[in-house]
C-alpha cells in the first residue's frame, strides 16, 4: 500500500478529548434540513443495491436510506447506543469508535453496500477506515459518502475545516485512493436548489465500488 500524503497534524481537532465523552449524550435529531435529507435518499436509492445487506457507518438516530431499497439487513455502527436503538430503520446495531479502532467487528465480504452520512469530517484515521470498509464489502459493492456544510466544528478534523465543499470531494477521493480496494471514484453535487430566495442545506456525494 502506498504511503499516504497526509501528515498526522491534518487530522487534529480543536477538541481532542475522547470521542466517547462527546457522544455520550444522545442527540435525537437530524443534522441536515429536509432538502438535504431528500437529496441523500435519492443518491442512496440510485447507488445502493436493492434487497441487500447494508452498512450504515457512523450511524445515529436516522439513516436517511429510502425504504424502497428493501434491505434484508441494515446494520448501524455508531457511537451512541440510545441513538442507534431509536433508529427505526436499523435491523441491528453495533456501538464502536472507529477513530479508536478502525477495524470493524464484521467478517470479510459481509455487506452489499455501505454509506456514511454527513460524518466523514470526524474521521481521524480515514484511510484505515476506508480500507476496512473495503474488507467488509463484497466485490463490486458501493461505498457512498454524503456530506454537507454542517458539522460539530470542534470535532471536525483540521484539513476538512480548511477546504471548501468541492475541495472536500477531492479529499474523500484521496481517502479512497490510498485505502486501496476500490475502483474509480465519482462525485456529484446532489443539492436541491432553493427557490424564492430561500436557503437549502447543500448535499454532496462521493462514491466508489470495491474491486471485483
Amino acid at each position: 500500500m502506498d504511503e499516504t500524503p497526509f501528515k498526522p497534524e491534518v487530522f487534529e481537532r480543536e477538541d481532542e478529548t475522547p470521542d466517547g465523552l462527546f457522544y455520550v449524550q444522545p442527540r435525537l435529531l437530524v443534522h441536515i434540513d429536509d432538502f438535504a435529507i431528500e437529496a441523500a435518499g435519492r443518491i442512496y436509492g440510485e447507488l445502493l443495491p436493492t434487497g441487500g445487506a447494508l452498512l450504515d457507518l457512523m450511524s445515529s438516530y436516522k439513516s436517511h436510506l429510502p425504504a424502497e431499497l428493501n434491505w434484508t439487513r441494515l446494520i448501524g455502527l455508531g457511537m451512541n447506543e440510545t441513538e442507534l436503538r431509536e433508529n427505526d430503520q436499523l435491523t441491528d446495531y453495533v456501538v464502536h469508535d472507529l477513530n479508536a479502532d478502525p477495524r470493524m467487528p464484521f467478517d470479510d465480504a459481509s455487506f452489499d453496500g455501505a454509506a456514511v452520512t454527513v460524518s466523514v469530517q470526524y474521521m481521524t484515521r480515514p484511510v484505515e477506515i476506508f480500507r476496512d470498509v473495503a474488507r467488509v464489502l463484497k466485490p463490486r459493492a458501493p461505498f457512498v459518502i454524503t456530506y454537507s456544510n454542517r458539522m460539530f466544528p470542534t470535532k471536525a478534523v483540521r484539513i476538512w475545516r480548511s477546504l471548501d465543499d468541492r475541495e472536500r470531494a477531492t479529499l474523500i477521493s484521496t481517502y479512497f485512493k490510498y485505502a486501496g480496494g476500490f475502483g474509480d471514484v465519482q462525485a456529484r453535487d446532489c443539492s436541491i436548489p432553493a427557490t424564492g430566495g430561500g436557503y437549502n442545506d447543500p448535499l454532496f456525494a462521493v462514491w466508489a465500488h470495491t474491486d471485483s
